[in-house]
């Protein structure tokens, strides 16, 4: 099986992230900053829809984790927030809050107080994928805020069982003290050795905030970092296995 975890940054590199997808063969896809809405005819203008990206990937099961919606223009809604993607047909799905509160965004002040929500979804196969959103402060080391949002990801996790991947950008790094909360978990972006997921168009310098972590009913067969600019992060790629 093979797995993609992207932030695509309200997909905003519309053609490149679509042909990318077009010519791309996942099983999975988790996304971060993905938008969709009632008017997708409208936001296709500026951004590439859910729609859009189920139908260039192929994949058509689709699970949505808004954590904020704002008006666009005079009838439209729009829905910023984590996405999951499969093959597989999806039996069950979950969300939970971590941290924030589900905001309609009437000014740009509102973006601080957005929510952070947990997307956990139960594939036919048995497999759990988790895509989560992190807490973002500029320090990618976090604060005590960070670890406690990431100690309540921690705790829905430890629930879980069965072979188990989880999927985000979390912005923090493996070396963050909340990173420690998910240690139970292989971290494949630290264990490959990669120092970067930010493909260089908003900030500078090297950061992996982009991870993909397994539990030990996963068997990793390859791990990279694509250098393809289709957002403002670079994409994850794991191939895996399991019973």
């Amino acid at each position: 099986m093979k797995i993609l975890q992207l932030n695509i940054w309200t997909g905003r590199i519309k053609g490149a992230l679509l042909d990318f997808l077009r010519n791309s063969d996942f099983d999975v896809i988790c996304l971060q900053e993905a938008v969709w809405s009632n008017r997708d005819d409208i936001i296709e203008n500026f951004s590439a829809s859910i729609r859009q990206i189920s139908e260039a990937s192929g994949l058509s099961n689709i699970s949505v984790s808004s954590n904020w919606q704002m008006r666009f223009l005079d009838d439209g809604l729009v829905d910023q927030g984590n996405v999951i993607l499969s093959r597989e047909k999806v039996i069950s799905e979950k969300i939970e809050s971590i941290y924030g509160k589900h905001t309609f965004i009437k000014s740009i002040k509102d973006f601080s107080d957005h929510e952070y929500t947990l997307q956990i979804v139960r594939l036919a196969s048995g497999l759990t994928v988790v895509n989560h959103h992190g807490y973002w402060l500029a320090d990618p080391l976090g604060d005590k805020t960070t670890v406690e949002a990431m100690k309540k990801v921690a705790s829905y996790i430890k629930k879980i069982n069965g072979p188990l991947v989880m999927c985000g950008d979390l912005n923090i790094v493996h070396a963050s003290p909340a990173m420690r909360e998910l240690d139970f978990l292989r971290d494949l972006t630290e264990e490959y050795g990669v120092t970067n997921t930010l493909a260089g168009l908003k900030f500078n310098g090297e950061v992996a905030c982009d991870h993909i972590l397994v539990n030990d009913k996963i068997t990793v067969k390859d791990f990279k970092v694509l250098d393809r600019v289709v957002s403002d992060h670079k994409g994850l790629v794991a191939e895996i296995n399991f019973e």
